[in-house]
């Protein structure tokens, strides 16, 4: 998906267009440009520009975009570098989220949508060996999974790197006794995650990978679950932390994804984190816009502009009437 060579690559700003006078009901709080953090996956690139243009053209505020992987936005914004975290993948992230959130610098605004994650392998491979069907069954398939770097091991590829879901995914690994039969390759980035996975599937190469929804890949491609064991609160929260000393089997949880605020900057716009603490998107929705995109080769500015064009229904709730009609005046 050619999302954000933009947002990822470069400090974008851009002013609404609109007179400052046509915001007198629903003017931008602060005098300075609000910061984003632009994190590099699709459902980040787009929810960051869906909330930038309402900003731009609902409250006539200015924009920019730092761009950052989950650890180092969260660092940015306790420091007030970044104001804005579309998306905190709140179970992923859990251990450094919970440390920010006692600092009393950052705050929870609201939810975004619930997200997922999982461990996958093609339906063809299902199909190719019916036995395998959990990921404690790994280890009698290495030979199928096989690392073109370290031959007699299979390969897993986890979550990018310098991702909160990265040590998740290691903990699951470990759990699951897979280091003597299986490498654990972590992806540089996302887009080099997604070329792997897209690259053998379309070569009906068998793979097993981590991966979340929403996201176009997940909805684009024919993909299994591997079972995990039930649900674990106490083995989660250790397999999120880096340092986890005991790792144990669990399956992922239902991931409330967040939208998180500088506290500072929340202060000074109380109308902005109200607006912020509205925004929900239905996975469904945000699912068919990245096919979208994905379909057309457009970038995340795009993207946004397809869901508000196609779901005003659902965002205009999260405005007054007057900011609502001139975000759709500006599409």
């Amino acid at each position: 998906m050619k999302l954000s060579t933009k947002l990822a690559g470069c400090l974008a700003i851009t002013l609404g267009t609109s007179t400052f006078g046509a915001y007198a009901a629903d003017k931008c709080e602060v005098d300075r440009t609000i910061s984003f953090g632009g994190m590099s996956w699709d459902s980040n690139l787009v929810m960051v520009d869906i909330e930038r243009f309402i900003l731009e053209h609902g409250f006539g505020c200015k924009t920019q975009v730092q761009a950052g992987e989950s650890v180092a936005v969260l660092a940015g914004l306790q420091r007030g570098d970044i104001d804005v975290m579309s998306e905190v993948w709140s179970n992923s992230l859990r251990e450094p989220w919970e440390k920010a959130l006692k600092t009393g610098k950052v705050k929870t605004a609201g939810e975004a949508y619930q997200g997922d994650e999982a461990w996958y392998i093609p339906r063809y491979t299902a199909e190719r060996f019916p036995e395998l069907k959990a990921a404690s069954d790994l280890p009698k398939f290495k030979d199928k999974f096989a690392d073109p770097e370290e031959p007699g091991k299979g390969r897993f590829y986890g979550c990018p790197a310098g991702w909160g879901c990265d040590a998740t995914a290691r903990n699951l690994f470990k759990a699951f006794k897979l280091g003597d039969s299986f490498t654990y390759y972590s992806p540089g980035t996302a887009a080099a995650q997604r070329a792997a996975i897209t690259s053998a599937y379309k070569r009906k190469r068998d793979i097993v990978f981590y991966y979340w929804v929403p996201t176009p890949l997940v909805g684009e491609l024919d993909l299994v679950k591997l079972d995990m064991p039930p649900y674990d609160e106490a083995a989660h929260q250790c397999n999120t932390a880096v340092d986890c000393a005991d790792p144990k089997p669990s399956a992922y949880p239902k991931n409330p994804v967040l939208t998180a605020l500088n506290s500072e900057f929340s202060q000074q716009a109380p109308k902005l984190t109200e607006f912020f603490a509205k925004v929900n998107v239905a996975p469904d929705e945000l699912n068919k816009v990245l096919a979208w995109a994905t379909a057309e080769g457009a970038e995340s500015d795009e993207a946004a502009r397809q869901y508000l064009r196609e779901y005003p229904q659902s965002w205009s709730q999260w405005l007054s009437r007057d900011a609502a009609e001139r975000v759709k005046q500006a599409l």
